[in-house]
């Protein structure tokens, strides 16, 4: 698996902090990128050998204050601050044990159900797409004709012609699976189909090979709403609300409630679907 070492993602986020006011970044005669290595370990309060050695992935274990004021200088989010923690600490976890197959619960399978014309959708690790009901299945796509193996977020996001043609934000959506994806492979190194994804998705798409360069993670989709250009009833206009179940913390319930205006086209959709 490529780029998911702590010195990259290090080197990746330092160069993406924005110079500041009245200090060295902003001088007119900078040539670095973000900020340097000596401006990194000075806020941080660390020597400058220490951080180039953080920075080439030698040997060291960083404390958690340490980790902690990285995070604080180099302005990550939640999702970053916690990735961050994950890299440095890959040397001590305990070697992967064989995990199962995971299992959508007849509890869960019901609630989507219930939801009626409110499309949801469960994901699990590598943002596999674990069951989605009837109104998702009419609004994004049969993922149930899909091959089992191939019913994956970023991987129909990125491949699927139908998800760019849909999708009026596809960008922000295909940046935010990306980085969901990238954070479970800091958190779970050693897993072998996402390695698989990745190497898949490296090879297919240009998009994925530059927002994976980008080293964003996420730990959810970053839309609050989106839009769908559906072909037959027009735009729908959802919010967007992610839900951890309490069974399996790898899994993600994604409900996306449509407003007043979109309601009548889900309506006439699923009247459609029930004609046919």
């Amino acid at each position: 698996m490529q780029e998911l070492t702590l010195g990259d993602f290090l080197r990746a986020r330092r160069a993406a902090v924005a110079p500041g006011q009245g200090d060295l970044r902003s001088a007119p005669s900078r040539r670095v990128k973000g900020m340097r290595r000596e401006e990194v370990a000075q806020r941080v309060g660390v020597s400058v050998d220490y951080y180039v050695k953080l920075e080439q992935g030698r040997r060291v274990t960083p404390s958690d204050n340490i980790l902690h004021a990285l995070a604080d200088v180099l302005e990550l989010d939640e999702a970053a601050h916690e990735h961050l923690f994950d890299l440095a600490r890959r040397d001590s976890q305990p070697k992967p044990r064989h995990r199962p197959t995971q299992r959508v619960s007849l509890g869960m399978i019901r609630l989507m159900e219930s939801l009626g014309e409110v499309p949801a959708i469960l994901t699990g690790r590598r943002t596999d797409i674990l069951a989605a009901n009837p109104a998702a299945r009419l609004v994004i796509d049969d993922f149930h004709a899909i091959p089992a193996r191939e019913r994956n977020g970023v991987r129909h996001v990125l491949l699927s012609d139908k998800a760019r043609l849909i999708h009026r934000d596809w960008e922000a959506s295909a940046a935010g699976l990306v980085g969901m994806l990238r954070m479970y492979c800091g958190r779970h190194p050693n897993d072998p189909r996402a390695a698989e994804l990745v190497a898949e998705l490296t090879a297919k798409s240009d998009a994925f090979r530059q927002l994976w360069s980008e080293r964003h993670v996420a730990k959810k989709i970053i839309l609050d709403s989106k839009v769908i250009e559906h072909p037959v009833v027009g735009p729908i206009r959802l919010h967007l609300e992610a839900v951890q179940t309490t069974e399996d913390r790898e899994q993600t319930l994604h409900v996306m409630m449509p407003d007043s205006a979109s309601r009548s086209a889900l309506r006439h959709l699923n009247k459609l679907a029930g004609d046919r």
